[in-house]
């Protein structure tokens, strides 16, 4: 009897097993759906709280209200009428050119005079930034603006303001004054002065703001470094924060969030600038032209692909973008060209095609490798950056999958691969082995590696070289291909003891067919996305993801000053602009 008992648990047992065996890879399956999903939702509630609304456009069907900023500057904010209907985006240009012409109408209404000290205020008027604060008014003489927001407990901030106008002295001033700190009194004083640099007029105003829309922190954990040199001007532009997406945020060098921006979906990938707008990702099918007032210029959907990792300039203005073909087996392979005035997407490159052979031996993610929540996607290249080099019309590419930096030329013609250069063992056996970049010296090659970009020209043509953030971690997820490396290569997703990452430059000779490692420093560890990227006066914006933290080094690779995060598993990127639509 026990015999046939201790049979029956035995069987139990194993179908219990064998269930699992048959739900796990199920369920893993589902978990990275869901998770890859969240990065393609699209916002679906574009309301926020007002006072009463004071007036009504409905020739342009926008409600004026109150802005509820306490007993400070007056302000309004403009709400389409139809901001709660199921397919209501800001990023439309149809809802755009409403808003400004509202704004125009306000600007130019006869029965009011707009000064310094009663000027026309609108929080977030066009609905991309929650505390950008629209300002006009009219000054007797051409004078600039320059501010300063002080928060107690807080450093203050100074800036002077970009006029929309694009002078540097007006009589009419037009500009979206950032700085403004959510959930926090801030007194704004408004410096006026002449072209001989004195103070025409000096103007001074409360702004209770209310908190932010995505619930971040706004006070970022400082560390100093051990590097006395002085910090490079501009933001950090956080990009695609795990845990908040749809939003883009902004610190200044004391860790303080001046600005909010609210996206439709997604988040960024690079901010690009073109005179006085910039240009990026606004949802994971939409990239935007917008200007310093916040206005959307221009929109494009990119149809049947979605954004992913990185885009860049091309050829003439031609706007460039890593994606994915929805719908299609392979992920992260495509390159595409985007007509910056017509919104005209072609695919320049399907990698799979361009090098068949290679991708011919790889297979999908299974829900056993490290990738574990890619589980079912075939990420067999996993291209996350992209370099156009104009004068020989070819981009330089970085693939994380297979720990490789390629050159691909030719693409308005033929396109091509050029060279390869990485760990040269990966592409042993393969139609592309003869393509490899000898390494020449002893150092240990990138792994994982993210956010390649140009850095400088060589000492003769064909030589120059490319930063990049060496994640330092091997992880192949689509061969079953074994590598032994040097015990400084990390192994797991969040590390050891010991474990680091680092920025690394390369010097590149085409003319020798080598690559070698010319400067390179420790940053904190972060087995996947990241970057390390030049941010003015030599210095380095570094975001190690994983780790979640980013820094400011000097161009020694001395940390200047650190900043600890929240998000959920990883930042993607953290990039420092001066961003000259805001301030001058």
């Amino acid at each position: 009897m026990r015999i046939k008992q201790k049979w029956k648990w035995l069987l139990l047992a194993g179908l219990v097993l064998a269930a699992l065996a048959v739900l796990v890879p199920v369920v893993v399956v589902q978990l990275s759906k869901a998770f890859t999903a969240r990065e393609q939702a699209a916002r679906t509630d574009w309301t926020f709280s007002t006072g009463d609304v004071v007036a009504q456009s409905s020739r342009w069907e926008v409600d004026l209200a109150e802005a509820d900023l306490g007993d400070g500057l007056k302000a309004l904010q403009l709400v389409p009428q139809d901001i709660g209907d199921e397919d209501f985006t800001y990023y439309d240009e149809g809802v755009q050119e409403r808003l400004y012409h509202v704004v125009e109408e306000l600007k130019h209404n006869s029965d009011l005079e707009w000064t310094a000290s009663m000027p026309l205020a609108i929080l977030n008027p066009y609905g991309t930034g929650s505390n950008g604060l629209y300002l006009y008014f009219e000054t007797d003489m051409a004078t600039s603006v320059s501010y300063t927001v002080h928060v107690d407990g807080l450093a203050d901030f100074t800036a002077e303001a970009a006029d929309a106008s694009g002078k540097d002295y007006a009589k009419a001033h037009e500009f979206q004054l950032i700085g403004l700190v959510p959930g926090e009194v801030n007194e704004v004083t408004l410096n006026i002065s002449g072209k001989w640099g004195n103070t025409r007029q000096t103007i001074h105003f409360t702004v209770d703001m209310p908190q932010t829309r995505s619930g971040y922190a706004t006070q970022l954990e400082v560390t100093e470094g051990e590097s006395s040199a002085a910090q490079a001007g501009g933001l950090f532009a956080m990009m695609r924060v795990n845990g908040y997406l749809g939003y883009g945020f902004f610190f200044d060098n004391d860790g303080v969030m001046r600005y909010e921006m609210v996206l439709e979906g997604y988040g960024l990938d690079r901010v690009l600038f073109c005179g006085d707008e910039i240009l990026t990702c606004v949802s994971s099918s939409k990239l935007a032209r917008i200007n310093g007032l916040g206005q959307v210029t221009w929109v494009c959907d990119l149809g049947g692909y979605d954004l992913h990792h990185d885009i860049g300039w091309g050829a003439d203005g031609e706007g460039r973008a890593r994606a994915d073909a929805r719908g299609n087996d392979t992920v992260e392979d495509r390159l595409l060209s985007i007509d910056t005035e017509t919104g005209e997407v072609t695919e320049l490159v399907n990698f799979s095609a361009l090098l068949q052979e290679y991708y011919g031996i790889t297979r999908p993610v299974a829900a056993t490798d490290d990738f574990f929540w890619q589980a079912g996607e075939w990420d067999w290249i996993h291209l996350n950056s992209l370099q156009y080099m104009p004068e020989s019309d070819s981009v330089i590419l970085s693939s994380r999958e297979t720990s490789t930096i390629l050159k691909v030329a030719d693409l308005h013609g033929e396109p091509a691969l050029d060279w390869l250069a990485g760990d040269e063992r990966i592409w042993e056996g393969t139609a592309y082995e003869d393509a490899c970049l000898a390494q020449e010296g002893g150092f240990v090659p990138q792994y994982g590696q993210h956010c390649v970009e140009y850095y400088a020209d060589g000492e003769e043509e064909g030589v120059y070289y490319l930063s990049l953030f060496n994640n330092n971690y091997l992880s192949i997820n689509s061969r079953d291909l074994e590598l032994t490396v040097d015990g400084s290569v990390g192994r797991g997703l969040y590390g050891g003891e010991g474990d680091a990452s680092q920025v690394y430059i390369y010097r590149i000779d085409e003319n020798q067919r080598t690559f070698s490692l010319e400067e390179s420093f420790d940053v904190p560890y972060s087995s996947i996305v990241s970057n390390g990227s030049l941010c003015g006066d030599g210095n380095w914006t570094v975001n190690s993801g994983v780790a979640m933290v980013f820094g400011e080094y000097d161009f020694t690779g001395a940390l200047i000053r650190q900043y600890a995060y929240e998000c959920t598993m990883q930042n993607y990127r953290t990039f420092k602009y001066e961003m000259g639509i805001w301030f001058r």
